[in-house]
């Protein structure tokens, strides 16, 4: 039984007309529904507690696919409609989701599509000082090609009002960080808005893998956000598999979530870091970044690779691990987790760090929902969503998994989050080292039929990410929309940083640690 199909169903009747053999995996139901009833939709979607995971377009002649993909718990659901290229328009969804606002502002610069009764739509991504009739995710868009400058203009959103003074940050930043523009209207310290602009790294990954082979796709996913590529590489290769039949072995499996578990232990220890030296404590910076650094020392010499870039494929993985690999790695985890645990009882006890993380950068739970965010930003506000535990892929359907949820939604929070995970992958692996079965670890992968679509969504360290294909007349690829984590999460932080000073942005900004080049596709 099916609450999101049963809920569209209610709401639509006739005119929502599901497809099973269009949508892969089948238990991601599809159905297509009038141009004017896609607002309705998202009302019965709203009403039913789903979030809203993703929105997209598609380009395919004679029209424009529009999609909307809601989830709730382990339940995915896609939408789409249709509207003409003379009439590139479609209702906006944005009174009902507010992940929709930038979603939408995306659609309609690059596909060129109006989202009719959208409040916002100032570009995303694309520049202002791009041609205003240039969409690069169009068919005709020639990317081999500079595009001209055109003067433009960008309106950021003003607070006016006595003592009210503007701080801008970025884009380029006194670090090696990404670059990202941020508008502060403050009065004193206190912070009264935040506005981001991002789209900096914008790199065109999206247009760029319909020029790709089903094969070579995978090398560009692995390097959609750099610090990911596992997570990246997996939920790639599960939308291909997906859409033809594989069957990937056992083995592959297994090694695919180590190397998950592995990139979420390395990442988390960094993030951990990072956020005690942005309050002053930099002893945990060297301690946790030292712990780190044996990780993807070991990921080297094991796996070729110190963040196992090009190591999942479609159809499984390209590296094997042997019984002295096992042993390596099990008695890292042994000095990792020993330290680890010591460096914990630290940090939770030091009261000025403490003075500097509670109640800091709050996103409250209800906030949190309404903004539909995933992975850590949720968990440390209440959401209980994650992956591995609602969407399992193997060996994940075998795995008991302890998610870690807490609701004070502060930069603690969030740091706590980290811990716990940390603890939790150190199990997961220490589990698969001692039962990873044995046998082959790929399959071949054919070419999917045309006019197909994939889905698959993967728990990244950051959260969930989301990859759709769509093979086109001739089985190519039409259309890869990505969903980092950090599209939906970047909106908390603007929305968290609000009644905190401007000292604790890095703070609150380090404890989201959202990814840039993820996000400018």
């Amino acid at each position: 039984m099916s609450m999101l199909k049963d809920a569209i169903i209610s709401a639509l009747g006739a005119d929502a007309k599901f497809r099973d053999d269009y949508q892969r995996p089948t238990s991601v139901a599809f159905c297509t529904v009038p141009k004017d009833k896609f607002t309705e939709a998202a009302k019965a979607m709203k009403k039913s507690y789903a979030f809203l995971a993703a929105e997209w377009a598609t380009e395919e002649t004679p029209w424009f696919g529009i999609f909307a993909c809601y989830r709730w718990r382990e339940e995915y659901l896609i939408v789409k409609t249709i509207t003409t290229m003379d009439d590139p328009a479609f209702p906006s969804i944005t009174k009902k989701y507010l992940p929709a606002y930038r979603f939408e502002r995306q659609i309609h610069s690059l596909m060129g599509i109006m989202p009719v009764g959208h409040p916002d739509l100032r570009p995303w991504i694309k520049f202002e000082d791009w041609p205003e009739d240039a969409y690069p995710l169009r068919k005709n868009f020639d990317s081999s090609k500079p595009l001209p400058y055109i003067k433009g203009d960008y309106e950021w959103i003003k607070a006016d009002g006595e003592g009210v003074y503007e701080i801008p940050v970025g884009p380029v930043h006194a670090g090696i960080i990404e670059p990202g523009h941020f508008r502060f209207q403050a009065v004193g310290e206190m912070v009264i808005n935040l506005e981001e602009r991002l789209g900096y790294v914008h790199k065109g990954i999206e247009k760029r893998f319909e020029s790709l082979s089903w094969k070579d796709g995978v090398k560009l996913a692995a390097r959609v956000s750099g610090d990911t590529t596992v997570a990246h590489s997996i939920a790639y290769s599960m939308a291909v598999e997906s859409m033809t039949h594989c069957v990937v072995p056992e083995r592959a499996y297994w090694l695919r979530a180590l190397f998950l578990e592995r990139e979420r232990i390395a990442n988390h220890l960094g993030d951990l870091g990072a956020i005690c030296n942005d309050a002053a404590f930099a002893f945990m910076l060297y301690q946790l970044s030292y712990l780190k650094e044996i990780m993807l020392r070991t990921n080297y010499r094991l796996f070729g690779h110190r963040f196992i870039m090009d190591r999942v494929m479609p159809g499984g993985a390209t590296v094997d691990m042997d019984e002295q690999g096992k042993k390596e790695i099990s008695a890292e985890l042994d000095r990792i987790a020993a330290d680890f645990e010591r460096l914990v009882v630290i940090y939770d006890e030091s009261s000025s760090l403490e003075d500097r993380v509670r109640d800091t950068g709050r996103l409250a739970p209800e906030q949190a929902r309404q903004l539909c965010a995933v992975g850590i930003t949720a968990r440390a506000s209440g959401i209980n969503v994650d992956c591995r535990l609602f969407n399992p892929f193997p060996p994940y359907d075998r795995l008991e998994i302890n998610v870690p949820v807490l609701i004070s939604g502060d930069v603690h929070a969030r740091v706590w989050v980290r811990v716990e995970e940390i603890r939790e992958s150190i199990r997961i692996i220490r589990f698969i080292l001692e039962n990873i079965p044995e046998g082959n670890i790929s399959a071949p992968i054919n070419k999917p039929a045309p006019d197909t679509a994939g889905f698959s969504a993967v728990e990244g360290w950051r959260g969930e990410i989301i990859y759709w294909l769509q093979a086109g007349p001739n089985g190519e690829i039409n259309r890869c929309m990505v969903r980092d984590p950090s599209s939906v999460n970047w909106i908390g932080l603007e929305q968290a940083i609000q009644g905190n000073i401007v000292p604790d942005f890095p703070l609150c900004n380090k404890s989201f640690n959202q990814s840039y080049s993820g996000h400018d596709l």
